[in-house]
């Protein structure tokens, strides 16, 4: 939402990965780093597919930016969590090595994630500084970075051009 005051969440769509009494962690699927995953694979010693097009790794939030998660569409990975019908989550290099030697399979790989406290992101949403829809496979691995914030917010009904500062639910 335009209130959103922490530019690193400007605009972006988040992955709510886990939500619990204990806090949240999601993943930005819309902030493409000048690192590809090419480089990022032959850094770690992994081969990537030849045919694989060229794909940018993501920031997926500020902590922790040296840690992994790729989300993607394999249920064959033996390391991975089912976020939804079809769409998974793994945390492992062993778990993206076989992932990069599928030229057509599609996913999304971040370094970092982002992070909420106990109710915060309850207070977040009630203060006016997100939304929120429900998972889609197709938006997440489906739809081009760049255009994911509008597109998501085009889905449930909302013109961005109209979105505009608020107070939320208090």
């Amino acid at each position: 939402m335009p209130q959103m005051a922490d530019p690193r969440f400007q605009k972006t769509v988040l992955l709510m990965v886990e939500h619990s009494d204990t806090g949240s962690l999601g993943l930005v699927l819309n902030r493409p780093s000048p690192v590809t995953l090419r480089d990022l694979s032959e850094g770690q010693g992994l081969s990537v597919a030849s045919a694989r097009k060229p794909e940018a790794v993501y920031v997926g939030g500020p902590v922790e930016p040296q840690r992994g998660f790729v989300v993607h569409e394999n249920p064959a990975v033996e390391e991975k969590h089912e976020l939804a019908p079809g769409l998974f989550l793994s945390v492992t290099i062993d778990s993206l090595a076989p992932l990069l030697l599928e030229p057509a399979l599609r996913l999304r790989f971040c370094l970092g994630y982002a992070g909420w406290g106990p109710n915060q992101m309850e207070s977040e949403i009630a203060e006016g500084s997100w939304l929120f829809t429900e998972l889609s496979r197709e938006a997440v691995l489906g739809t081009e970075p760049l255009q994911l914030w509008e597109t998501t917010l085009r889905s449930m009904g909302v013109d961005p051009a109209m979105l505009q500062m608020g107070k939320g639910f208090n």
